[in-house]
């Protein structure tokens, strides 16, 4: 087995999206080919209502998939097909736009104004790019959690892990998505298929991810003739961690242990032409959907009042 080297380690920026909703970005309109199959990664996470009260109003999609993961408040959804609802905390929505679907997106908070939740952008390949849209939506109890012995508990939003299935299905970028956490102090081994792109983000405590338990370094180099050890890097909240390629994931957590999403998916390998929450591989393709948008072919039914 060999460890998923570290690639890069950022922290995710602070944004406005939607209507005026404060957000921070971990990655998303740029970098396209290190991220593969993923395009975006939006933590939705705020305590003041005014900040994300504006919401996400109706707007086009195409060519891709989202993924909405809830751990507070609650988000309410509606689209020109005619379907709505409401997320609450530990729900999941994956939305296939495919070819092309407008909806909304309304967060509202928990009794104490709290707001959080994620949402993830995966790219479609060219074959299914205008695909018909779909839902999987997916309530907090039918996400299955699974507690190691040391006590690393694992939510399964997608994907297989430890013998246990998540619920959403039939998904092109055949991804894993986790929500790990490690308790104070402990060291896990995760296992990642190797052929497939890999990253996590860390909202909560904080830890290392490298093949080494402090307080041991893990580089040697000899600067002037003096040796010296570099400890690992320390990832925070709101940290974006981009693997290399091997087959497992190593966490050392810190003292107040750590939270992450752990997300892989098979990179799908074709050009990207993108112009906001449209996805395509041409720019020709992109000017397509723009000039449906604008002549009203872009889907057949307009959105009503909701």
């Amino acid at each position: 087995m060999s460890i998923r080297a570290v690639k890069s380690i950022s922290q995710s920026q602070l944004t406005l999206e939607g209507a005026g909703v404060k957000l921070r970005r971990a990655f998303g309109f740029g970098r396209t080919s290190d991220f593969d199959p993923f395009l975006l990664l939006d933590d939705f996470r705020n305590e003041h209502p005014e900040d994300y009260l504006p919401g996400f109003p109706w707007h086009p999609h195409r060519g891709i998939e989202t993924i909405t993961y809830v751990l507070s408040g609650s988000v309410h959804h509606g689209d020109s097909l005619g379907n709505k609802g409401t997320m609450g905390a530990g729900d999941v929505q994956w939305m296939t736009a495919g070819s092309g679907i407008l909806h909304q997106e309304m967060p509202k908070g928990d009794e104490r104004g709290r707001m959080h939740g994620f949402q993830l952008w995966a790219n479609l390949p060219s074959s299914l790019k205008m695909t018909a849209p779909r839902y999987q939506d997916i309530a907090a109890a039918d996400v299955p959690e699974v507690v190691d012995d040391d006590g690393t508990r694992v939510r399964i939003v997608i994907g297989e892990f430890w013998g246990k299935k998540g619920p959403v299905e039939g998904v092109a970028a055949d991804p894993r998505y986790l929500d790990v956490s490690v308790p104070p102090g402990g060291r896990k081994r995760i296992a990642v298929d190797r052929a497939n792109q890999a990253f996590a983000y860390v909202f909560a405590g904080s830890g290392t991810f490298r093949d080494a338990s402090a307080p041991q370094g893990v580089l040697t180099e000899q600067v002037d003739g003096v040796t010296s050890r570099e400890l690992p890097h320390e990832s925070e909240n709101r940290s974006l961690v981009l693997f290399d390629r091997g087959d497992e994931v190593v966490v050392q957590a810190g003292d107040e242990g750590i939270r992450f999403l752990l997300v892989s998916g098979r990179p799908i390998e074709e050009p990207v032409a993108w112009y906001g929450p449209i996805v395509m591989n041409t720019k020709a393709e992109l000017q397509q959907a723009i000039q449906e948008l604008r002549n009203g072919t872009f889907i057949g039914v307009t959105p009503g009042a909701d």
